[in-house]
C-alpha cells in the first residue's frame, strides 16, 4: 500500500479541551444558585406552561431517558415556580353528630387547624373542671335541694289524700319501690286470705266494687305524681341547663371569637355546644372516674368526638406544595384509616383518618415516577379519578374488594386541586398514549427530556454550574479546571459526538463521586484530571471482564482476525458487543463465496436464522447495488454466500453491509483485500457511505488486536466520512495515528473504499456501458458476465438433452 489515502489527522480523533479554556479556577468560585437546567429549553417552556393551565387535563409527563434527572429536574422547577404560589390552606376531620360514621372535612386558613385542635382540646380539659365544680357549688346543692323537698312534699300530700280515701273505704294504702296498690284492710291491719275467703258474695262484690272505685281515685293520683314527677325533672333539667350553659358558653366564648369569620367551623363549634349540653353528664363524672387500667386507660373515649384531626396544616409554608412519593401504593396516595385493638375487636374513629400525598399536595404539584405508580393499577386508576372528579376520597381497600364487611367510617371526601407531573421514559408515554384511553385526555402537556445538547460557551457555563450544585448538595469535594476539562471531555464521549454533551446527568455525577473517592485517597484538596481519569479507568476494568475474554480469545487465535497478508473474499468487520452498562468493539472476519446460480446473495446467518430483520435490509440493498451496477445488459446469474465467521448469537443492524459488499466484490473479481484493515460503515443503493453507531468503540477494539499482535505501520479502519464528528478515540489510538503507526480511512463511496483495500482503482462506467480495464469493476463485469454466458449455454445445453 504505497499510495496515500485521505487519512484523519490527530486532531480529527479526539477533541481537547484545553483547561486553560475553563474561566474559573474551580467549582468553588462558582454561584449555584443559577442555572438548574441545560439545553433543556423545550421541557422547560412545556413545563411552565402545563403550570399555569389550571385545567385538569393539562397534567404534564416530563419524558426523559434513563439518568437524564427526570424527576431531579422537575421537582428542581416545580419547587422554584411554586415558591410564588399561594400557600394551601388547613384541612381537619372533625366528629358528625347526625352521622358518626361519616366524618365531617373543614376548610380552616393555613395554620388555623392546630390552632382549633388546641381550643377544643382546652375546652375539653377545662370543661372536665369546670362543670363538675359548677355542679357541686352550695347554691346549686341548696336549689336542687329546695326542689327535690319541694317535689317530695307535693308527692306526699298526694299520697296523703289517696290514703285517707283508701282507708275509709276498708282498705289499706301501699307505696313500695315498685309503685303504689290497694289492698283489702281491717284496724289498720291487712286481711288474711283465708278470712276473705270466708266473705259472703255480698260481701266480696261490695268489696271489689269499692276496690275498683278506689283503683280508679288511685290512677288518677299516679297521674298527678307522674306530673309532678314530670315537673320535678323538667325543672331540675332546666336548673341543670341553665348552669351547664353558663358554664359551656363562657368556656366555648372564646373559640367562637377566634374563628367568627369562618362559618364553617362555627357551625361545627355550635353543634359542638348543643352535643355538649345535651350530654353534659358525661362531664360531671370528674377526672377520678375515667378508666385507670386496661386498653382504655388514660383514654377518654366518651370526649374523644369533640377533638379535632388536623390532617394538612403547614403553618410555615411559603408557597404551594411539591410532593413526590417513592411508592405510590394507594393508601400512601389516598391515605389510610387506621384500627386499633380493644378487647380483641379492631376499633376506629375520625381521629385516625391518616392523611395521604395526594391531601398534603393538594393545592400544589404531586410528582411520580410512571414505572413506580403503574405497579400499583388500582392506584393509579383511583388517581386518575381523583384528579379528574377533584376530590380525594379516603377508602378501606378491604371494603372495596369485599375483603372485609365490618363496619367501618366513610370520611367526607376533600375538594381536590392538584397538578400531576409523572415522570418516565418516553417509551411509556408512547405505551399510556395508545392502550390508556385516560391518559391522552389528562396528561395534554409532555415535556421532552434531551440527552444531549450543543457545546456552546452557555451549555459549557451551565454544565459547569451543575456540577458546582452537585458538589454542594453531595459535599463532594470541589472540581478544579483540569478535572472539569476531563468530565466535560467524558460528556462528549458519552454522546459520541464532538459537539454534544450527554444531559445523562446521572452517568457524570457517577464518575464525579467516583473521582471524589480516588481525590480523598490521595488527601487532595481538589479533584483533578487525573483522579478523573481514574474513576473511568476503574469503572471500564470493573465492567470489562467480558471483553478482556474475547480479546483473548482473539489475540490466541481461536477468535480468527488477521492483521497481516492479502486475501479473496475475506475482510475484517467491525461490530459491537453490549455487557449491561458496558459495550466494546468486537472484530471478525466477514467471508464471501460466489458461484453460478439463479440465488443472488444469501447470507447464512440469515438461512440459520441469526440475523435480525435491519441485517436482512442491509443484504437486499447489496443485491440492489450489484443490479444497478452490472446487471443493466444482463442477467445476474449468481450465487454468492456471506457468512460473519465464528459468529454463534444473533447479528443484527447494517452497519457492516459495505464490509459484506467488499468482501462480495473481491470474491467476485477473485482480487484480494489487505486484512490490515477494517471496515465499518452501512451503504446505500446507490453506494453511498452511510453513518453508524459505536465507531469510536469499534475503532479501539481493532486498533487493541493490531496492537497485540503487532502495529506494521500499515494497519488502519475504514470508516463513514460522516462518523468523523462522532470520533472520542482513546490517547493510545491517537498516539498511534501521529506516529503513523495506524491509519483512520474516512470515505464517502464503495469506490474509495476499493482503491484503498485492493489498491486498484474501482472504475467509473463509461457511456457504452462497460468500465475501464484495469479496474475491480471491469473485472466484477466480465466475471458476472462470463457467468451469465456459462449460464445461458449449460441452459441451452439441457434443454437440448430433455
Amino acid at each position: 500500500m504505497t499510495k496515500k489515502f485521505k487519512e484523519l489527522s490527530p486532531k480529527d480523533l479526539r477533541l481537547h479541551i484545553d483547561p486553560k479554556s475553563i474561566d474559573i479556577d474551580s467549582t468553588r468560585k462558582v454561584r449555584t444558585s443559577a442555572h438548574r437546567l441545560v439545553g433543556q429549553d423545550r421541557a422547560l417552556e412545556a413545563i411552565q406552561f402545563g403550570m399555569g393551565m389550571s385545567d385538569p387535563e393539562y397534567n404534564i409527563y416530563v419524558a426523559g431517558a434513563t439518568d437524564t434527572g427526570a424527576t431531579y429536574i422537575a421537582r428542581s422547577l416545580l419547587e422554584e415556580a411554586a415558591k410564588d404560589e399561594p400557600p394551601p390552606p388547613d384541612w381537619c376531620y372533625v366528629h358528625n353528630f347526625s352521622e358518626s360514621d361519616k366524618p365531617k372535612a373543614l376548610r380552616l386558613a393555613r395554620g388555623e387547624g392546630k390552632v382549633l385542635k388546641k381550643a377544643m382540646d382546652d375546652l375539653v380539659e377545662a370543661l372536665k373542671t369546670s362543670v363538675p365544680a359548677a355542679f357541686a357549688t352550695d347554691d346549686y346543692q341548696y336549689n336542687e335541694q329546695v326542689l327535690r323537698k319541694e317535689f317530695e312534699h307535693q308527692r306526699r300530700q298526694v299520697i296523703d289524700v289517696l290514703r285517707n280515701k283508701v282507708e275509709a273505704e276498708g282498705f289499706l294504702l301501699r307505696v313500695d319501690p315498685q309503685g303504689i296498690s290497694i289492698i283489702p284492710g281491717k284496724d289498720g291491719k291487712v286481711v288474711p286470705p283465708e278470712e276473705l275467703a270466708d266473705y259472703s258474695a255480698e260481701e266480696k262484690k261490695a268489696l271489689r266494687d269499692r276496690g275498683d272505685k278506689l283503683s280508679v281515685e288511685m290512677n288518677q293520683a299516679m297521674v298527678d305524681i307522674g306530673r309532678l314527677e314530670a315537673d320535678y325533672v323538667a325543672q331540675r333539667k332546666k336548673m341543670h341547663e341553665k348552669v351547664a350553659l353558663t358554664v359551656v358558653g363562657k368556656g366555648m366564648k372564646p373559640v367562637f371569637q377566634k374563628f367568627k369569620k369562618d362559618p364553617g367551623v362555627r357551625k361545627y363549634l355550635e353543634a359542638v355546644e348543643e352535643d355538649i349540653l345535651q350530654n353534659i353528664q358525661d362531664f360531671r363524672k370528674g377526672r377520678e372516674e375515667q378508666p385507670a387500667q386496661g386498653p382504655l386507660a388514660g383514654k377518654d373515649m366518651s370526649n374523644n368526638k369533640y377533638k379535632v384531626n388536623v390532617l394538612i396544616s403547614t403553618p410555615e409554608a411559603t408557597g404551594a406544595p411539591v410532593v413526590y412519593t417513592s411508592n405510590p401504593t394507594y393508601p400512601a396516595l389516598f391515605g389510610r384509616i387506621e384500627k386499633e385493638a380493644v378487647f380483641g375487636a379492631l376499633v376506629t374513629d375520625f381521629t385516625m383518618i391518616k392523611p395521604g400525598a395526594l391531601h398534603e399536595a393538594n393545592g400544589g404539584y404531586l410528582v411520580l415516577k410512571a414505572g413506580e405508580i403503574l405497579k400499583w393499577y388500582y392506584a393509579w386508576e383511583a388517581l386518575k379519578r381523583a384528579v379528574r372528579h377533584k376530590e380525594v376520597k379516603i377508602e378501606d381497600l378491604g371494603e372495596m374488594f369485599g375483603f372485609m364487611t365490618t363496619k367501618t367510617l366513610k370520611p367526607e371526601p376533600i375538594p381536590l386541586n392538584v397538578k400531576l407531573v409523572v415522570t418516565g421514559d418516553p417509551y411509556l408515554y408512547e405505551l399510556l398514549y395508545i392502550y390508556d384511553d385516560r391518559f391522552k385526555q389528562m396528561f395534554k402537556i409532555k415535556a421532552h427530556l434531551d440527552d444531549q445538547a450543543d457545546r456552546t460557551r452557555a451549555n459549557v457555563r451551565q454544565c459547569v454550574h451543575c456540577m458546582a450544585r452537585f458538589c454542594e448538595e453531595q459535599e463532594l469535594k470541589d472540581i478544579d479546571r483540569t478535572g472539569i476539562a476531563r468530565l466535560m471531555e467524558y460528556s462528549l464521549e458519552v454522546t459520541g459526538n464532538k459537539e454534544k454533551m450527554t444531559l445523562r446527568l446521572g452517568m457524570v455525577a457517577d464518575i464525579m463521586k467516583e473521582a471524589n473517592y480516588w481525590a480523598e485517597q490521595e488527601k487532595s484538596e481538589y479533584i483533578g484530571a487525573a483522579h478523573v481519569e481514574r474513576a473511568l479507568e476503574k469503572k471500564r476494568y470493573r465492567a470489562s471482564l467480558v471483553e478482556e475474554r474475547v480479546q483473548e480469545l482473539v489475540k490466541k487465535d481461536i477468535f480468527w482476525v488477521e492483521t497481516k497478508g492479502h486475501k479473496v473474499g475475506q475482510i475484517n468487520g467491525l461490530s459491537i458487543l453490549q455487557t449491561g452498562d458496558h459495550y466494546f468493539g468486537k472484530p471478525g472476519r466477514i467471508t464471501a463465496n460466489v458461484s453460478m446460480g439463479k440465488e443472488g446473495v444469501i447470507t447464512i446467518d440469515r438461512q440459520s436464522r441469526l440475523s435480525g430483520k435491519i441485517h436482512t435490509k442491509g443484504v437486499i440493498i447489496l443485491s440492489s447495488y450489484l443490479r444497478q451496477h452490472f446487471a443493466k445488459d444482463k442477467p445476474l446469474a449468481l450465487t454468492a454466500s456471506l457468512c460473519f465467521e465464528q459468529t454463534y448469537g444473533m447479528v443484527d443492524g447494517d452497519s457492516a453491509s459495505s464490509t459484506e459488499l467488499f468482501a462480495l466484490l473481491s470474491a467476485i473479481a477473485e482480487v484480494p483485500i489487505f486484512q490490515g484493515l477494517a471496515v465499518t460503515g452501512s451503504v446505500s443503493q446507490k453506494g453511498e457511505i452511510q453513518p453508524v453507531g459505536g465507531v469510536t468503540r469499534k475503532i479501539e477494539g481493532f486498533f487493541d488486536i493490531c496492537k497485540h499482535k503487532g502495529l506494521t505501520g500499515e494497519q488502519g479502519i475504514i470508516m463513514p466520512q460522516k462518523c468523523v464528528r462522532d470520533l472520542m478515540l482513546k490517547r493510545p489510538v491517537v498516539e498511534a495515528v501521529k506516529d503513523g503507526r495506524f491509519h483512520i480511512y474516512p470515505i464517502k463511496t464503495i469506490e474509495e473504499g476499493v482503491e484503498i483495500l485492493t489498491g486498484m482503482k474501482a472504475g467509473k462506467r463509461r457511456k457504452g456501458g462497460n468500465y475501464p480495464k484495469g479496474t475491480l469493476f471491469r473485472l466484477v463485469d466480465d466475471r458476472l458476465r462470463e457467468m451469465a454466458e456459462k449460464a445461458r449455454d449449460f441452459a441451452k445445453e439441457n434443454k437440448q438433452e430433455k
